[in-house]
């Protein structure tokens, strides 16, 4: 099934959401966002840091709520969801990988700790798939999390978020602390998630070297608004806007460099 004929899971809807400086002003960072994530693809959203690209990630699975206007998952407004419930149908993972003390296998375990469910062991059917979906090898579940790779601990990161079966998993720049050969690997397998299993994938990045080749459907967001959207050989090659010609035009090595600081 193609993008273009596939249902769209989630959609947000002109959402604002303002705060407060230091001196009690209020800023406005999103200013009527709106976009569709289908499933089975992989979606992006890029722009130079400060666009508010964090802060939709966290409206998303409602680590804070918008100021005006609606998210919908699968139709349903998730402003009236709960909040834990919504975060084990949406699920987040962060820029930097965070490893609980203790094994591999207590770490995978640890997304199920809160359901009162049997915790799954090393030869149960959702670790051993969350493994091989992520190419980790079955040995790795006894290592120390802490001892890993950081493209190890990356990996771990995801699978610890499959094994809840999310019907969209949320990636705040998920390559920005790795090499870029280790972050060519975890983009290839983030691409193999949505053609091979029918993941639906979220993914805020400036790796715009990897979003090219791996994503199916592209946002670019600066100032709060979105100011194109379509393929990556839309967006990328023929972009319609001053500011993305002149974002794209930036050393792309530069920018994420600017991204990480």
């Amino acid at each position: 099934m193609s993008q273009e004929t596939s249902p769209v899971v989630l959609e947000v809807d002109a959402v604002r959401k303002e705060r407060s400086d230091p001196s009690g002003a209020s800023v406005e960072i999103l200013k009527g966002v709106s976009l569709s994530v289908r499933h089975g693809g992989m979606t992006v959203v890029f722009g130079p840091s400060g666009g508010g690209k964090s802060t939709l990630i966290r409206l998303l699975n409602r680590l804070e709520d918008p100021t005006s206007g609606r998210i919908f998952l699968r139709g349903e407004d998730i402003a009236g969801l709960d909040p834990v419930q919504l975060r084990r149908r949406i699920g987040l993972m962060p820029q930097k990988p965070f490893m609980f003390p203790g094994t591999v296998l207590s770490n995978l375990q640890r997304s199920v700790v809160y359901r009162r469910q049997p915790l799954p062991g090393a030869e149960s059917p959702e670790v051993v798939k969350a493994l091989d979906i992520c190419q980790l090898a079955r040995d790795i579940l006894q290592r120390d999390a802490r001892s890993l790779s950081i493209g190890q601990q990356q990996r771990v990161s995801l699978a610890r978020t499959l094994i809840s079966q999310p019907e969209v998993v949320l990636l705040d720049e998920p390559t920005s602390a790795l090499d870029r050969p280790t972050g060519d690997r975890l983009g290839q397998t983030l691409h193999d998630l949505c053609q091979q299993h029918g993941l639906t994938l979220l993914m805020v990045s400036h790796d715009l070297r990897m979003v090219r080749r791996i994503a199916d459907v592209v946002y670019y967001l600066e100032d709060g608004r979105i100011l194109e959207s379509g393929s990556p050989a839309e967006v990328f090659i023929h972009p319609q806007t001053a500011a993305v010609k002149r974002f794209l035009d930036e050393p792309w090595d530069s920018v994420q460099e600017a991204a990480v600081e």
